[in-house]
Order: structure tokens, then C-alpha cells, then sequence
């Protein structure tokens, strides 16, 4: 996609400019600060415990998967059983998942990866990728498909009272678009993340048209 320089202007008019875009973006800040705060309002529902999970460290349940923490974030991979493909949507954004945990955990939040392939599918991929992450295969349980995520991807939050799990929030689509850090970067640049729906919120190479697993570029 070739992408059109912007004008040139004097200092005068591009800090006239910045101004008037800074009263956007300060706009946006504050909606968006509106809908978290109304995402964390939302209800939640009891969710049920006796998933079996396995990692390169055993088997574990969902009450696992909080490592003593009250919140859990997971991340359902969309990696099937049998299926070779291997999601870079999935790989971008879970590239983008902080390395160094201890921010995550001293707000009370445990993070993981889920995926349905068998462990033995998927942890030679996780290898080959170099993620840290704790990583859990769902195979055999119907953890994924409760979650909604059934045959894609998706984001789900889980909240501890004792040994009570509750539901929290779910989300998919664009909804995973605001984990992934290094489109915040791209967004601040001249030529953006050079995919043709930016400008008009449409078109036929919709966001993630050019992502790669990241040894593949």
C-alpha cells in the first residue's frame, strides 16, 4: 500500500494542527475510560471448575490457573487438534504479552495461553516461538467452546472469591486488537499500520492482512 506523505507546513501551523487533534485524542481517552469503567460494572456468572488443563508441568484446573492470584486473564489460541495451521493473529498477540509478568501480578492478575490441540501439538510451537507465558492445552475438555470461542479466538476474564470462579468479561474480534502493544505504536505513525480500511473503516485487507509469525517475516 503506498501511502501519501503529509503536507508540509511551518511550526506555527503544525502545532495549530497538533492542538486541534490533541482535543480528539483527549476526547477518545475519556470515552474509552467510560467503557472500562463500565466494563468493570458488568455482572458475572458462576463458571464451573472442573476443567482439566495440562501444561508442560501436568495437569491443573481452572482454580490452577490463578496461581493464588483473584483475577485470571486467558487467552483462547485459536490451534486445533490435528490441524497444522498455526494462527498469526493468535502468535502477534501473544507476542505482545508481557515477558516480565510482575506488573500483571502485583495488581492481582495471573495471565495465560489456552489451546485446544493437544500439548503435545502445540508445546513444540510454543518452543519454536520462545514464549514464556503459562501455556495450557484444553484437549478433552469443552473449556474452549463454553468460553464462546468455539473455532477462533477470544478473550476471557475470571474473577476468584475463595473457590468460587465467576465470569467477568469475554471478548473477540477487534476486541483483541487493544492487547496488542506494537499497533499503538504503528497507530502513531505517519503511514499507520498501511492497511486500506484505516482511513474509511472498510475494505478487503481488514486489520492483521499482513501479520506473520514473527520468524516468518
Amino acid at each position: 500500500m503506498n501511502a501519501a506523505l503529509p503536507e508540509v507546513v511551518s511550526q506555527e501551523e503544525w502545532a495549530s494542527a497538533r492542538e486541534k487533534l490533541l482535543v480528539e485524542e483527549k476526547a477518545a481517552l475519556r470515552a474509552l475510560d467510560r467503557v472500562n469503567a463500565q466494563r468493570r460494572r458488568l455482572p458475572m456468572v458462576r463458571w464451573d471448575t472442573s476443567y482439566v488443563f495440562r501444561s508442560v508441568d501436568g495437569e491443573a484446573s481452572l482454580l490452577d490457573l490463578f496461581d493464588g492470584r483473584r483475577q485470571l486473564i486467558t487467552y483462547h489460541y485459536m490451534m486445533f487438534p490435528g490441524d497444522p495451521h498455526r494462527c498469526s493473529g493468535c502468535a502477534f498477540l501473544v507476542d505482545n504479552m508481557p515477558r516480565q509478568q510482575e506488573a500483571l501480578h502485583n495488581r492481582d492478575v495471573s495471565l495465560v495461553v489456552t489451546a485446544p490441540a493437544p500439548l503435545s501439538e502445540s508445546e513444540p510451537f510454543r518452543e519454536r516461538m520462545g514464549w514464556t507465558v503459562p501455556w495450557y492445552s484444553t484437549h478433552g475438555s469443552t473449556f474452549t467452546a463454553d468460553c464462546g470461542a468455539g473455532q477462533g479466538f477470544g478473550v476471557s476474564v475470571f474473577l476468584r472469591d475463595g473457590d468460587d470462579v465467576y465470569r467477568t468479561y469475554y471478548t473477540t474480534g477487534r476486541g483483541g486488537d487493544l492487547l496488542v502493544g506494537t499497533l499503538r505504536y504503528l497507530d502513531l505513525t505517519p503511514f499507520g499500520r498501511q492497511e486500506a480500511w484505516e482511513e474509511s473503516g472498510r475494505g478487503t485487507d481488514g486489520p492483521g492482512s499482513w501479520w506473520r509469525l514473527h520468524d516468518e517475516y
